[in-house]
């Protein structure tokens, strides 16, 4: 073969490799062992993934996929296999439609038992304050392709009336705070308290994004938030997940899409997306009762503005990982604590866009056994499409502050 054929044949190979997976070695953050994107980019509009390792070894990612969010009625689940053989991912595939209505925010689990879980929403009349939970559960998932799924139902939650007097209770507990408002207009915090009297309100609309916690006790927390009440609950499952009943809420200025993590003193700590006043900021709640309730949201001093996520590590250090600036989703950064989130000594961007054209985003964070950490986000590029992408990074090299 001549020389000419040669270069040809080399170039197509890392134009595929480029464009379809795997790309191994160091890119992006200091520790990154594996790099790349799930699937090529593409028109639709992709987003919102989650990712599980299986007892085989493979990966298992779900994202949603079509062309809008809420708004656009062949929004999808998809889902791909990386083989734990191949080290490669399979073509997508389809894990869940609801005909004619818009399937967002997926979250796969495997609970203590090893049954895997998907929970997603179902958007009614395209709006989120009609956002109704859905879950499939599988217990033959190892095979190639999309699991078999033995199980669907609905979570219909039932908040009673002491989400209102909760979410009253814990607005005295913030600081007072009226920006944004003129002497005519309703107050924030009233309206609030106002629209958790109301039943219908309180009882639809809650919306999954980030994994769920399984304590010690067995008890699985589903973390949920309201784009309607501008705040979040937990779903609490103390029968592994055959059914399910609603935390007292997390109530404050905008703390939505809650991340979990277990204390060593046995407190459950929060952190949340800020949907509220600016500066945004992650806010951070705490629950001394296995989830059930909740003080008030307060602001801390990592920036914010689309994503958090977080997990409690094998050797007992916390990381974080989320979008820790105040102007768009151009920067994805991994952060670790060891003073269980007093500070964060470690730090590395995963995506940073100098030009601020990307956007990355709506991570999943997970460990394996090995103690490598593997993650999935939101990947989109002006003029180039939209796609998630897959990292694998080593805690242990990351740079330390």
């Amino acid at each position: 073969m001549d020389m000419s054929r040669i270069l040809i044949v080399v170039s197509f190979f890392f134009l595929c490799v480029g464009a379809a997976g795997i790309v191994n070695g160091q890119t992006g953050v200091g520790g990154s062992q594996t790099s790349g994107l799930i699937f090529p980019p593409q028109g639709k509009h992709t987003h919102g993934s989650s990712l599980v390792k299986l007892s085989n070894g493979d990966m298992l990612a779900a994202w949603f996929q079509g062309s809008g969010e809420r708004g656009a009625d062949d929004v999808k689940i998809m889902g791909a296999r990386m083989s734990a053989k191949t080290k490669a991912w399979s073509e997508p595939f389809l894990m869940a439609d609801t005909r004619d209505i818009p399937d967002c925010n997926p979250v796969l689990f495997l609970n203590s038992q090893g049954k895997l879980f998907l929970f997603w929403i179902a958007v009614q009349a395209n709006e989120w304050e009609y956002s109704i939970i859905r879950m499939r559960t599988s217990v033959n998932y190892l095979s190639p392709g999309a699991p078999v799924w033995n199980w669907q139902d609905n979570i219909l939650l039932k908040p009673d009336d002491g989400f209102a007097r909760e979410v009253e209770a814990r607005f005295k507990d913030l600081p007072a705070n009226h920006s944004g408002w003129s002497g005519y207009a309703p107050r924030y915090d009233k309206m609030i308290i106002e629209a958790a009297k109301d039943h219908e309100k309180r009882s639809i609309g809650w919306m999954t994004r980030i994994k769920p916690l399984q304590l010690p006790s067995g008890r699985i927390l589903l973390p949920l938030y309201s784009d309607g009440f501008n705040l979040s609950i937990v779903a609490i499952s103390d029968d592994n997940g055959e059914s399910w009943r609603p935390s007292l809420p997390i109530v404050g200025r905008g703390p939505i899409q809650p991340a979990l993590a277990l204390k060593k003193n046995g407190h459950i700590v929060a952190y949340m997306r800020d949907s509220g006043d600016d500066p945004t900021s992650v806010q951070t709640s705490e629950s001394a009762d296995s989830g059930y309730s909740w003080t008030a949201a307060q602001k801390t001093e990592i920036p914010n503005t689309a994503s958090v996520e977080l997990l409690v590590l094998q050797d007992g250090r916390w990381a974080f990982l989320g979008n820790t600036i105040g102007d768009g989703r151009y920067r994805l950064t991994l952060m670790l604590s060891d003073d269980e989130g007093k500070t964060w000594k470690w730090r590395e961007d995963v995506e940073n866009d100098e030009n601020k054209a990307g956007r990355y985003s709506y991570p999943c964070l997970i460990q394996a056994k090995d103690g490598l950490l593997h993650m999935t986000y939101s990947y989109q590029r002006a003029g180039e499409g939209e796609s998630i992408k897959y990292n694998v990074v080593d805690p242990v090299r990351i740079h330390h502050e």
